[in-house]
């Protein structure tokens, strides 16, 4: 396999950001320099210069930073006037920054199950989530795709709700819509908005985040509500937060931007093998991808049979493999929010999602040697004496 074992135990990470650091040391590099030299550290130049071209990658007219994607979603929700008591509706398997932010608010979050394939709401479940108290949706597209958009905005333009897109790990996907039109994840809903956490698609070396809208007045709002809620210097229009991206995370932003697609390219290579290597193994289940959809594998998250995913994930462990579980407890079994939400009908797809997913190790500078690893460690737990579900 080219590395010896211990070598590759000693090397595999789920995310290897020094790599990628290594092969953009001269842009990067270059690009923190002259920021620092030029001593604007917030606003500056480099923010501006990353938001247009952000927003040319992504064709929509606004793009608006801020200090990360928590924020962001925030921010979306505050600009859209919604009342203490309006709900929200939010998927149940998800990270917890959309129903954090709508309790922060005074408003309802309401969970909606999510499909056992994709692991992202859909029109159906959000149905049985709504009621005459909604007023906007929260989507996730989780994991690299896309959700089922056409389908969502419909029925969305049907009950009058505002779709917000939660596009942290999936910057870069395309979605196809029925009649051949294609859009940027993100770019669909009233307002979408992104993390540049360090681990994400489009990731700088902090905290970061970003709004994008098509509607001029929308973005005015956004704008002057992550700037304290002014309009111009020392003049408040309404009650508004301190969230700004500064000038280095945009330096490096805007190097990693012209990199984007590459990188998507080179997780969609490790993603292919992946699936290549899992084909003949019965103890699994690799990641759906969608028709409508590419998926740029933020995370490559199998469905482990049996109840077998956490002793995978010791077996792996003991190889020094690592492995995560996104996400071990649904957002409506969250201590956090038992007083906060209208009780919904049982989650049951999230709750057993909970159980059987695992992100196997996925990123833009994997060798080929470290996932054969991978593959030929993963299949051989299922292939071990005692275990119902193996290879063929």
């Amino acid at each position: 396999m080219g590395n010896s074992v211990s070598e590759l135990q000693v090397n595999i990470q789920m995310v290897d950001l020094q790599r990628q650091y290594h092969r953009l040391q001269n842009e990067i590099d270059a690009a923190l320099l002259a920021t620092v030299e030029k001593g604007q550290f917030i606003n500056g130049p480099e923010v501006k210069s990353f938001a247009g071209k952000l927003a040319d990658y992504l064709d929509v007219p606004y793009v608006i930073p801020c200090a990360n994607g928590t924020d962001a979603l925030q921010i979306a929700l505050m600009a859209l006037t919604l009342k203490p008591g309006d709900e929200v509706i939010v998927p149940a398997f998800c990270y917890v920054a959309a129903a954090e932010v709508v309790a922060l608010l005074g408003l309802t979050p309401v969970w909606a199950d999510v499909d056992p394939d994709t692991f992202m709401v859909t029109a159906d479940t959000l149905a049985k989530a709504c009621s005459s108290r909604t007023k906007a949706i929260v989507v996730a597209h989780l994991f690299g795709q896309c959700c089922d958009m056409d389908s969502i905005l419909s029925f969305a333009s049907k009950q009058n709700l505002y779709v917000i897109e939660d596009n942290a790990q999936s910057m870069g996907a395309v979605y196809r819509f029925p009649g051949g039109q294609t859009r940027m994840a993100g770019t669909m809903g009233v307002i979408g908005t992104t993390s540049f956490f360090p681990s994400k698609p489009l990731a700088c070396y902090g905290d970061g985040g970003a709004m994008f809208t098509h509607d001029q007045q929308l973005a005015n709002t956004l704008r002057m509500i992550a700037n304290h809620g002014q309009q111009s210097k020392y003049h408040h229009q309404r009650v508004g937060c301190n969230s700004r991206l500064d000038s280095i995370q945009a330096a490096v932003l805007e190097v990693k931007l012209s990199h984007l697609d590459e990188f998507n390219k080179a997780r969609q290579k490790v993603a292919d093998t992946y699936d290549e290597g899992f084909k003949r193994c019965k103890g699994i289940k690799v990641p759906q991808r969608t028709a409508s959809s590419t998926h740029v594998f933020h995370q490559y998250t199998l469905q482990v049979n049996n109840g077998k995913r956490d002793a995978l994930q010791q077996f792996l462990k003991r190889r020094n493999i690592p492995s995560m579980v996104y996400y071990p407890l649904p957002l409506n079994e969250q201590h956090a929010f038992r007083q906060a939400v209208r009780p919904v009908e049982k989650l049951e797809v999230a709750s057993q999602l909970c159980k059987t997913v695992l992100s196997l190790p996925i990123h833009t500078a994997m060798r080929e040697d470290e996932i054969q690893y991978i593959i030929q460690q993963v299949n051989a737990f299922f292939e071990s004496d005692g275990l119902q579900a193996g290879c063929e």
